[in-house]
C-alpha cells in the first residue's frame, strides 16, 4: 500500500435481517456466503423469530457473528417509533441484507428514515426466496403494497427464480433493480456418496427410500407426501429430514394412514452432502417453491426428483427428469410409483441430473454474482474489492 492510499477499514460490518434463522434453503445459502467471507466480515443476525436460530450451527468456526439480545425487535406492530429505532441501529453497519417477508419491517424502517440519516445509512439489498402457504397462489395485496413502498430505496432485490424475477420487477416495482442469481452448491462434494449414517435409520434389504429435506411448515404440505407414499408397496419408506412446527401434524397423518412404521423423521441434519445419498429419490410436495436448494443437492448426488410443477423445478432438472415434475395430483402419485418400482430408471435419470447440476448449479457462479453485487453496494469497499476465495 502506498503512502497516498488510505488504510482499508475492515472487517466489513454486515447486518442480516432474517424472517427466521432456522436452517432452510435461504439460510443455508446465507451461511455458505458468510463462511466464504471468512475474517473479512463481521456479521450481526436479527431474526423476526428470535428463537428460530438453528442455522447458527452451520456457521464455520472462526466466523465472527453476533446474535444480539438488545437489538430493536424485527417483528412487531408497525410504528414510527419502532422503525426509527431499527433505522438508527442500521447506521452502525456498512451493509444491510434482508431476507423474505418476515424482514420487511427492517426494509420499511430504512425507507422511512433514510433521508434522516442519509450520511450514515448503509445500502440495503433484499433477498426474496418465496412465499408461505398464504401467498402460494396469489400475493396479499396489502403486503404487495408494503413491499412496493418499502423496497423503493433498496439498492437491489435478489431472487433465485424467473417467476420471482417477474413478480419483483412488476408487482413490487423493483424493475431493473431486480437481480436473478440462481442458487448453487459445491456440486463436487455430492458426488462422493454418503459418508455418515442418518441417525437411527437402518435400511433393510430390498427397500426403496424416498427422501425429502425441508422445513416442516404448512407450505411444504408434507402430509400430502405421506398420503402419496402410503399407497406404495410396503418396501417403500419415507425419510423427512428437517424440523418445524408441522412435525406433529405429519406424524398424525402417517398414523391415520397406517404408515407410521414406514415414516422416519430424524430432525435437522447439517451437511446434506454427507447423507443425502442414502435416498433413492427426492420427493417434494410443496404448495409453493421457487428454486429449491434441496433439488440441486439431490441432482448433484445423482438422484431423480419427483415434484409438483412449482416454481422453476421443471426448468432446473434434466430433460430426463422433466416428465416426473407433475402437473396434478394423479400425475404426482403416478410419478412416485414409477420411480419407486424402477431402479434402472432412477439410475439413468439421476445420472443426467448429476451432469446438469455440475454444468448449471455449481456455486462458483453464484458466489461470483453475490460478490459482485455486494461489492457494488459497498463501492469496492474493503475486503469485497477482491475475490472471496474458492470454496472449501
Amino acid at each position: 500500500m502506498s503512502a497516498e492510499e488510505p488504510e482499508t477499514p475492515w472487517p466489513i460490518r454486515i447486518l442480516h435481517l432474517h424472517s427466521s434463522f432456522s436452517l432452510g434453503g435461504k439460510e443455508a445459502r446465507a451461511v455458505r456466503l458468510m463462511n466464504l467471507m471468512g475474517d473479512r466480515a463481521h456479521h450481526t443476525i436479527l431474526s423476526a423469530m428470535p428463537d428460530a436460530l438453528g442455522a447458527r450451527d452451520a456457521i464455520a468456526p472462526g466466523i465472527v457473528v453476533d446474535f444480539p439480545a438488545d437489538a430493536p425487535p424485527l417483528h412487531g406492530k408497525p410504528s414510527l417509533a419502532r422503525y426509527r429505532d431499527l433505522a438508527r441501529y442500521m447506521t452502525g453497519f456498512d451493509l444491510v441484507l434482508s431476507y423474505n417477508w418476515g424482514a420487511m419491517d427492517g426494509v420499511m424502517a430504512r425507507r422511512c428514515h433514510v433521508s434522516r440519516w442519509w450520511h450514515s445509512m448503509p445500502e440495503l439489498i433484499h433477498h426474496e426466496d418465496g412465499f408461505n402457504e398464504d401467498e402460494s397462489v396469489r400475493r396479499n395485496w396489502k403486503r404487495n403494497l408494503f413491499r412496493r413502498i418499502g423496497l423503493r430505496t433498496a439498492q437491489a432485490v435478489v431472487v433465485p427464480s424467473t417467476l420471482l424475477q417477474r413478480i419483483a420487477a412488476d408487482e413490487w416495482g423493483a424493475g431493473d433493480r431486480t437481480r436473478l442469481i440462481r442458487n448453487g452448491i459445491d456440486t463436487a462434494v455430492y458426488g462422493k456418496g454418503p459418508s455418515v449414517p442418518i441417525p437411527g435409520f437402518e435400511r433393510r434389504e430390498g427397500e426403496v427410500v424416498i427422501g425429502t429435506v425441508a422445513g416442516l411448515r404448512k407450505v411444504k404440505d408434507l402430509p400430502r407426501l405421506v398420503r402419496a407414499v402410503a399407497e406404495l408397496p410396503r418396501n417403500v419408506r419415507l425419510v423427512i429430514v428437517g424440523e418445524g412446527p408441522e412435525r406433529a401434524a405429519i406424524a398424525a397423518e402417517a398414523a391415520a394412514c397406517g404408515f407410521a412404521d414406514r415414516l422416519f423423521m430424524p430432525g435437522f441434519m447439517a451437511h446434506p452432502e454427507r447423507w443425502i445419498g442414502h435416498f433413492d429419490l427426492l420427493a417434494l410436495s410443496s404448495l409453493s417453491e421457487q428454486a429449491p436448494i434441496a433439488v440441486i443437492e439431490a441432482m448433484a448426488a445423482g438422484l431423480p426428483v419427483v415434484s409438483p410443477a412449482v416454481g422453476d423445478v421443471a426448468a432446473m432438472v434434466s430433460g430426463a427428469n422433466r416428465p416426473f415434475v407433475a402437473a396434478d395430483e394423479a400425475a404426482f402419485r403416478a410419478a412416485l410409483a414409477q420411480m419407486a418400482r424402477d431402479p434402472a430408471l432412477r439410475a439413468a435419470v439421476g445420472a443426467e441430473n448429476r451432469r446438469v447440476a455440475g454444468e448449471c448449479f455449481d456455486e462458483t457462479t453464484m458466489v461470483a454474482a453475490y460478490e459482485s453485487l455486494y461489492a457494488r453496494a459497498l463501492e469496492g469497499y474493503g475486503p469485497f474489492s477482491g475475490r472471496w476465495g474458492g470454496a472449501d
